[in-house]
């Protein structure tokens, strides 16, 4: 949920910038909404106060240095659904939230993404490197991992914990799991099985109901086409 690059060749983690490259999108996203909908002028700046607050009442969550960047990304969510249902009612705020944080870097994750993969020898490498590294350096202890399946053509990544989600129970809006689910769509669509040689599965996930999230990747061969 990052402007994460998909090799280590390519991306040089910075925590704090990408955090604030998500905040900054969604505040920036409300302002617009804000103008557009002759909101308050002043719901974007009262959405960064809550959002404040809400990450000094929800420390005691932080696990690890992960779950302190993720603990933000989630609850700027939160500080927005709070404040724009009573002026836009639950389906409409939610679609609001949902284009707010899935939207802003999604050109960015996606031409990231397809040109790191395009770079690399050997893609399904790539990809599956970064997604063991990130599983300490990016998610940490606030998530459960196991890997049923990791071999040179398949690896399954399935998360049983999701800090996401326990973020959004212990505040009240579990109803916002799927905005943070969709957000993977961003670097999900810039694999190209054909060009890259592997594919993604994802078929449900703890946000949308599902007892686990299968993060899967497989190499695309003449007999697993």
């Amino acid at each position: 949920m990052t402007t994460d690059h998909p090799t280590q060749d390519h991306y040089v983690p910075d925590p704090d910038a990408d955090t604030a490259a998500v905040v900054d999108g969604v505040l920036a996203h409300l302002a617009a909404v804000t103008r557009e909908r002759g909101l308050p002028d002043d719901l974007p700046a009262a959405v960064r106060e809550r959002h404040g607050r809400l990450v000094v009442a929800n420390r005691h969550l932080v696990v690890d240095e992960p779950a302190r960047h993720n603990l933000r990304m989630t609850l700027v969510l939160v500080a927005a659904w709070e404040l724009l249902r009573p002026h836009l009612g639950d389906d409409e705020a939610l679609g609001v939230v949902r284009a707010a944080f899935v939207e802003p870097l999604a050109p960015v994750v996606r031409e990231a993404v397809r040109a790191a993969l395009d770079a690399e020898p050997d893609p399904y490498r790539a990809m599956v490197a970064l997604a063991r590294d990130r599983e300490t350096t990016s998610f940490g202890a606030g998530f459960t991992f196991r890997h049923p399946v990791d071999d040179d053509h398949r690896f399954h990544a399935d998360v049983h914990r999701c800090f996401y989600y326990d973020v959004l129970v212990a505040n009240a809006a579990p109803e916002l799991a799927p905005v943070l689910c969709e957000f993977d769509r961003n670097w999900i669509d810039a694999i190209d099985p054909d060009r890259h040689g592997f594919r993604f599965d994802r078929a449900t996930t703890i946000g949308t109901g599902g007892a686990h999230c299968p993060f899967h990747f497989s190499r695309v061969t003449p007999d697993r086409a």
